[in-house]
């Protein structure tokens, strides 16, 4: 029996992608990675904002990342993002499937557009990248450190909160039984497929839903973290760390599985 426990929890020389990884969560699961020495390639909508963020996390980690901005959100930017990806890298260990949207409005009025921007974003481009991305991921697989696919869920796929709105929760509840479909079928490739449901961390998009107006900074996060029953709001370290785990020698044997990083909220509900 092999009883070597080195290097347990290493990420270092792993190639990661990040979807959505210029603002939020994405950040900070591209900041953890950084750190702890892997090579990470984040992806954003905007240009700039990617760029922005490469230079931030370089400058405060080192290491090597760099932004290919796309929109998962239509089946060219799923494409180009796999195809640009594949020019420069002969394998990824690692795809963070983060990217994620939401869309505010009451029964009567929700639109049609924005029921299909949701599901297009949170779950079809999921799907799409993730199946161009397979030729990659093979290269990495192997038995004794399988390749890792991360999509990243939320707790509103679990449970029901009124302010998720109409499509966004159901969006990640499918999110949720994809990654199970995936794990099943990927498996016997040594290719391993979880999910993380994240509750509320300081991020643009639920600050905009908490009357924060997108602000993450000088606003008064204990007040949400006040309803928690954990006290507080997460940590870049909870969600970094969560998926460095999923990505490490120690989650080998775990696939199909998404976990709650919600500091207690679905286990109390």
């Amino acid at each position: 029996m092999d009883m070597d426990f080195s290097n347990l929890f290493s990420v270092k020389g792993k190639t990661v992608v990040v979807t959505g990884g210029s603002r939020g969560i994405g950040e900070m699961i591209a900041a953890g990675f950084l750190a702890n020495g892997a090579r990470v390639i984040i992806s954003s909508r905007k240009a700039d904002a990617c760029e922005a963020t490469v230079e931030r996390l370089k400058g405060e980690y080192g290491g090597e990342i760099y932004a290919i901005p796309s929109d998962l959100g239509n089946m060219d930017g799923v494409e180009y993002l796999a195809s640009e990806i594949a020019k420069r890298e002969d394998r990824v260990d690692v795809l963070v499937n983060n990217a994620g949207v939401a869309w505010g409005a009451s029964l009567e009025e929700f639109p049609e557009k924005g029921w299909d921007k949701v599901m297009d974003v949170n779950v079809k481009g999921v799907f799409f990248l993730t199946q161009k991305l397979m030729p990659l991921l093979r290269k990495s697989a192997n038995a004794d450190d399988p390749a890792r696919i991360i999509n990243i869920a939320s707790i509103d796929g679990i449970h029901t909160n009124a302010m998720s709105g109409f499509v966004y929760g159901p969006s990640k509840a499918a999110v949720i039984h994809l990654t199970r479909v995936l794990s099943a079928h990927l498996a016997g490739e040594h290719v391993l497929v979880n999910g993380i449901a994240p509750g509320p961390f300081p991020t643009w998009m639920l600050s905009t839903g908490v009357g924060f107006k997108g602000e993450t900074e000088g606003v008064d996060w204990q007040s949400i973290g006040d309803r928690n029953p954990s006290g507080r709001v997460g940590k870049p370290q909870d969600i970094a760390g969560l998926s460095i785990f999923l990505s490490s020698k120690a989650s080998a044997y775990i696939t199909g599985q998404t976990i709650a990083c919600d500091g207690g909220i679905v286990a109390a509900s």
